[in-house]
């Protein structure tokens, strides 16, 4: 386990001999790999998929890891929305749904244009409410839709649209701070791509480009990732987590020791310390500029 400084500015963002630190093992399994962290503020604890133990895995210092969930629908990523509710991609049911306070669930996703969503993935949510996901899975057996699609739920839920629909595998998505650029990476072919908003949260297609090739000859694709409140995107690829400036020029990598990186989170009371998820293991290492911070329940 080490620190790869690939460019001087890396060490603005982390120091070269922090430490990695392996915070729990034994996730996953064959149906799938330990996923989806995400911190809870105001109760200080980091949550995560046990996607193959059909688990939600809870993480507090002093405390370790314990069972918070089971059975999760086989949830996958992860998020909270402006009120705090918590919003998950849930692979057995095929949906993205939300949790209310009182414990009930809304579906947030399920189908599009009358066919049932493939496997949601990942999720993120804008300042505004609106809802981005990730859906691939296709060809596979038993499949409606035969796109592997991005889709965009509007605040009330009342309407989905299909953004982008040409990646081979849709993965983990991030928003720049200001909110005016969207990122989504594409698992097969190894990089982020980066989109313009549109005030309506619409990707100005025309803006597509490459944002960052995370390819190599180690083991690691893109999978889930995170910006920082400087711009900077941590994403897993060839070789560890890399880290890149918000022009996409890689400046490190952080390498965990584990074959690949499922994804990543900012938490800890200051949001400097990176969570990192493999497909058996939950990590940490401490970073100096803090995360962008989810929102937190009233």
């Amino acid at each position: 386990m080490a620190i790869e400084q690939l460019s001087p500015e890396l060490v603005e963002l982390i120091d070269l001999d922090a430490a990695i630190t392996e915070l729990g093992s034994g996730y996953g399994g064959d149906a799938g790999p330990a996923e989806g962290p995400l911190w809870w503020q105001e109760g200080g604890y980091l949550l995560f998929s046990d996607i193959g133990n059909n688990r939600r895995m809870k993480w507090a210092a002093g405390e370790g890891v314990s069972l918070v969930m089971e059975p999760t629908n086989r949830a996958n990523g992860l998020t909270r929305d402006p009120k705090g509710r918590l919003l998950a991609c849930e692979h057995e049911t095929r949906r993205v749904t939300r949790t209310e306070p009182d414990g009930s669930i809304t579906v947030v996703a399920s189908s599009y244009r009358g066919r049932r969503l493939n496997r949601p993935n990942d999720v993120i949510v804008k300042s505004d409410g609106s809802i981005y996901f990730t859906d691939p899975g296709f060809p596979a057996p038993g499949l409606d839709l035969d796109v592997n699609g991005v889709y965009h739920v509007t605040p009330d839920l009342g309407t989905i649209t299909l953004i982008v629909w040409d990646f081979t595998r849709p993965n983990g998505l991030a928003l720049s701070p200001d909110e005016s650029v969207l990122y989504i990476n594409d698992t097969r072919r190894r990089h982020i791509r980066a989109f313009d908003l549109e005030p309506n949260g619409m990707p100005l297609l025309a803006t597509d480009r490459v944002f960052c090739d995370l390819n190599g000859e180690r083991p690691g694709n893109p999978d889930g990732m995170k910006v920082d409140s400087a711009g900077n995107v941590y994403c897993g690829g060839a070789g560890g987590i890399w880290v890149t400036d918000s022009s996409g020029k890689p400046l490190g990598i952080i390498d965990h020791g584990a074959p690949g990186t499922t994804n990543v989170a900012f938490g800890g009371a200051d949001l400097q310390t990176l969570f990192f998820t493999t497909r058996h293991t939950l990590g940490s290492v401490p970073v100096k500029v803090a995360g962008i911070p989810v929102p937190a329940g009233g």
